[in-house]
């Protein structure tokens, strides 16, 4: 009979699980998703209670719940509480475990905000088991995190835990800048709990910086939050510092007084000493962790006894498999220590690698913002030298000094382009650089460039042959700035090099589909050539063959970098080929939409006129906002000679006075000026007139900050230094009533 119970038990047991599986199939998502919402906030109840066994076993239940409807979030943020109650048990090695598997979903799903939170418990791990450093790196990353993803609220719990590993490190001055940025965020969000504990770490700080008055004015204040909360931790901690701080006063009465009041109200918290403690866990807490554990272990050895009436025959098998189950734990136990010390030391590299790449985040922030300050540091002296030259020359100086002026005006110009360079190979590696698509006629285009270059192929004694494939189309879509500016920079490279010679510039196509042609163009020379060595580094920046090279034929070595770049980002390639004393060919090929519904454009004849001569000038008046001396006289003689009238301040607040007391048609306001900046000056100037123009006159080049000019209230931005024709044709536009279209901004 009890051989007939077991397979009937057998049968039942598959059934039910049969019945069970199917249920659980059809289970509703949206009931699963209330469970799991459920079972979180009890874990929490649980936490905040103290019933960790509860609160890890909900979490369990929670996990489960967020695998089974595939809702990564939700696993990174369960790993991540179960990490926290591991820890808090002083169950340090399923923590590590736990909080990297947090980390791994939370990076795979993209959620940076719960990964700041996971790298901070991750940083009080390690500050725990002394290892400060890592624990400082995995703090800096999270408050990294936190601010990238606008969660300023989040980062006063990481700056206060900074702070304590900079105490027990006595590195005191680095404590107390992260708690005066934790004591703010604290009083900006009302997060009095983390406002108590940083003051009285702050009265720590103090007390070790010799300050005795601030030492105790805010461990005080932060005793006083914690009497108001009924935050017995804060309060004893408190205690502690207090009599600390009046020792060191010298009044050992009231020291005396406050190390009582620890005393009794430590053996009140306690019944072990703290320092065999996780901070702010109760020995009775993980005793009752540690009860429920057993008690579960309890109940599954009543629940074996129970089923001990099995056959002798079924006891002996049991037996049998256990000893062979055993066997085979004990194998997978080794192999999963072996396994768990490689995953722990591939996470720890993993994490190392995770910092090293934030830091040359930063690095590449810092590098971008020093570039933008160099860059508009010397555009500003520039604009003087262009400025000054310029005007020297339109004064009818003497016949020996025009070639040293011309020599000085194209050491300016030079300067610019290479300015205007590096700023562009910015941009492309910063990936701040855009495509403008619009209609055009490629083969105008290409003639156009041509065109330009031929004076200086002349001065070669150089030709160049134009070939276009018979029954190309002309007309396309694209960007033909940027397509403008990879021909020039490729055939002035040709010209350049080709001396007595010819060059060749191809356009034809390789292939079309669905509309899209994959056009080929070809810049070929027969000037010097490349040698084999230099050839792989020649779309490298600041690579030019040789400083020899350099110096004879000039250049910055960046041209190339930069067609590279506008290359890639139009969705092209580019390769060369080339032979030493024979010559070298440029490939590119890029797609174009072909525009077949354009008519064929018309060339038109630009004949350049003053547009000035005809606006009647004589009432009106410009206000020149300059704080250099040098740019305010230049600024002034260009106005001057385009007969107009201008008055010259030298600071924002000054601009603002003369705007109220006089009417403008035009204010060209610097931007970085002493006192208030042109920003702040031009909002408040947006206050009462709204209809003045005012042109931003400045060195800024950084296109992506663009748009505060436009929210300051700028109608548009002349750049320093600036091209005489572009100056008179802004004027123009504002002092004749036309509409201003800025360039930068919408």
């Amino acid at each position: 009979m009890s051989q007939i119970k077991y397979y009937i038990f057998v049968f039942f047991t598959c059934f039910c699980s049969v019945i069970f599986s199917q249920q659980d199939d059809v289970e509703d998502e949206d009931i699963l998703v209330l469970r799991l919402q459920n079972r979180l906030d009890q874990a929490t109840l649980d936490n905040d209670r103290g019933n960790y066994y509860n609160a890890k076993d909900n979490l369990d239940k929670a996990l489960a719940i967020a695998e089974k409807i595939d809702n990564k979030s939700s696993q990174g943020k369960i790993h991540t509480k179960i990490a926290k109650v591991q820890f808090l048990v002083n169950e340090k090695d399923q923590a590590n475990i736990s909080i990297n598997k947090a980390i791994q979903l939370q990076r795979d799903n993209n959620d940076y905000g719960n990964l700041a939170i996971t790298y901070n418990i991750k940083g009080v791990i390690h500050s725990t088991e002394e290892e400060y450093e890592n624990a400082l790196e995995y703090f800096i990353s999270a408050k990294n995190l936190f601010e990238q993803e606008n969660l300023e609220e989040y980062t006063s719990e990481v700056t206060l835990n900074e702070a304590k590993v900079f105490i027990l490190l006595k590195r005191y001055e680095e404590a107390k800048t992260q708690l005066e940025k934790t004591i703010i965020i604290a009083k900006k969000y009302d997060q009095n709990r983390r406002l108590s504990s940083a003051l009285i770490q702050s009265g720590k700080v103090y007390c070790a910086l010799k300050n005795p008055k601030m030492a105790l004015s805010q461990t005080e204040e932060g005793l006083a939050i914690a009497q108001s909360l009924k935050n017995i931790e804060n309060i004893n901690e408190a205690y502690l510092t207090l009599s600390d701080i009046h020792e060191k006063n010298e009044d050992y009465k009231n020291s005396h007084y406050y190390i009582k009041k620890h005393i009794h109200l430590s053996d009140s918290i306690l019944n072990i000493k703290r320092e065999n403690l996780v901070p702010g866990i109760s020995g009775q807490n993980i005793s009752n962790y540690n009860d429920a554990k057993n008690a579960q272990l309890k109940a599954q050895i009543d629940e074996v006894k129970a089923d001990s009436a099995f056959t002798r025959i079924t006891t002996i098998l049991s037996i049998a498999l256990i000893t062979i189950l055993s066997l085979l734990t004990l194998s997978l136990y080794k192999n999963n220590n072996i396994r768990l010390n490689t995953n722990t030391m591939l996470h720890k590299k993993n994490d190392e690698l995770i910092v090293a790449k934030e830091k040359a985040e930063l690095a590449s922030k810092t590098k971008a913002n020093f570039l933008s300050t160099v860059t508009h540091e010397l555009r500003t002296p520039l604009y003087a030298v262009t400025g000054l030259t310029n005007m020297l020359l339109d004064e009818e100086p003497l016949d020996h000094q025009i070639p040293h002026l011309k020599s000085l005006k194209f050491s300016g110009e030079y300067l610019l382009t290479f300015i205007n360079d590096i700023l562009q190979i910015n941009k492309i590696e910063a990936n701040k650089v855009e495509i403008d698509p619009e209609h055009f006629n490629l083969k105008n285009k290409l003639e156009n460039v041509i065109s330009a270059l031929s004076n200086s192929a002349k001065d070669q004694d150089t030709q160049i042959h134009f070939e276009y494939e018979k029954g190309l189309p002309e007309t396309f879509v694209g960007d033909q700035l940027k397509i403008s500016q990879i021909l020039i920079n490729l055939l002035g490279n040709a010209i350049k090099f080709t001396k007595d010679g010819d060059i060749w510039v191809r356009a034809y196509k390789i292939d079309l589909k669905d509309n899209i042609y994959n056009l080929r163009f070809e810049i070929e020379d027969n000037g010097i050539g490349i040698t084999k060595e230099k050839q792989d580094h020649m779309f490298e920046s600041f690579s030019q063959g040789s400083v020899q090279i350099n110096r004879k034929y000039g250049g910055t070595g960046l041209g190339l970098s930069i067609v590279k770049g506008l290359i890639q980002i139009l969705k092209g390639k580019i390769y060369l080929k080339s032979e030493l004393g024979k010559g070298t060919t440029f490939f590119f090929e890029i797609p174009l939409e072909y525009d077949k519904n354009a008519d064929k454009l018309e060339v038109v004849e630009v004949i350049k006129v003053n547009k000035m001569e005809g606006l009647d000038l004589s009432n009106v008046k410009i206000l020149i906002v300059e704080d250099n001396k040098i740019n305010q006289m230049i600024t002034k003689k260009i106005l001057n000679k385009m007969n107009l009238y201008c008055d010259v301040v030298d600071n924002g607040e000054a601009a603002v006075e003369k705007v109220k007391e006089v009417t403008y048609d035009v204010v060209l306001m610097d931007i970085h000026m002493p006192g208030i900046s042109g920003l702040e000056a031009t909002k408040i100037i947006r206050t009462f007139d709204k209809e003045l123009t005012i042109f931003a006159l400045t060195a800024v080049t950084l296109e992506d900050k663009m748009h505060e000019f436009g929210d300051a209230g700028f109608d548009d931005i002349i750049s320093k230094p600036f091209k005489q024709e572009d100056f008179e044709d802004k004027l123009h536009a504002a002092l004749s009533g036309e509409k201003i279209i800025s360039s930068f901004f919408s």
